[in-house]
């Protein structure tokens, strides 16, 4: 049987302290289900900290880089997939996952929202809108991706609840979730 692939898609250079923290709890999550986790593969930002969570768990981790060799590559990569296709590599990356997860936001970001959008690909937004401090937040990042595609796209507040979604979104599409770690 297949394995299910969930890419974890976010900021590289400018990744938050809050992303980073994010992607690798969600990739240890990811690596406890026995899942595999996606990535750009590069060793900066929400690449590298989901590598290292899902590692962190002994679990199975695939970068598909943008480069021909392995400069910038994370030590958490497992599978590294040379593309020399620079951003187009970002169409892989999202064809390649049962689900995305977008944790953080940034311009390539936003394109593998777009391109799984495009893709009929589920995608889950975690982490993604800055919160203002006031009562009322302001999400232009959930609305706008929600506008484009509200039956695809998902919102999580915690790796926990995105773990939730992930599920019941394969369950929906027809991809086993099986509990045998």
């Amino acid at each position: 049987m297949r394995k299910v692939v969930i890419g974890i898609m976010g900021p590289g250079q400018g990744a938050r302290d809050i992303d980073r923290q994010v992607a690798y709890e969600l990739g240890r999550s990811i690596a406890l289900e026995g899942w595999v986790l996606l990535t750009g593969g590069r060793n900066v930002g929400v690449m590298e900290a989901a590598n290292r969570g899902a590692k962190s768990a002994n679990g199975l981790t695939v970068g598909i880089l943008p480069g021909a060799d392995d400069l910038g590559i994370s030590e958490f990569v497992d599978i590294a997939i040379f593309t020399d296709m620079g951003n187009a590599r970002n169409n892989i990356n999202i064809l390649s996952s049962d689900v995305v997860v977008a944790c953080g936001m940034g311009a390539g970001t936003a394109s593998e929202v777009a391109l799984a959008l495009k893709s009929n690909k589920p995608v889950l937004l975690l982490n993604c809108d800055r919160a203002s401090d006031s009562l009322w937040e302001y999400r232009p990042t959930q609305i706008f991706f929600q506008q484009l595609s509200p039956e695809k796209i998902e919102v999580a507040q915690s790796v926990e609840e995105a773990m939730t979604i992930v599920k019941q979104v394969l369950s929906e599409n027809g991809i086993a979730v099986s509990d045998e770690r």
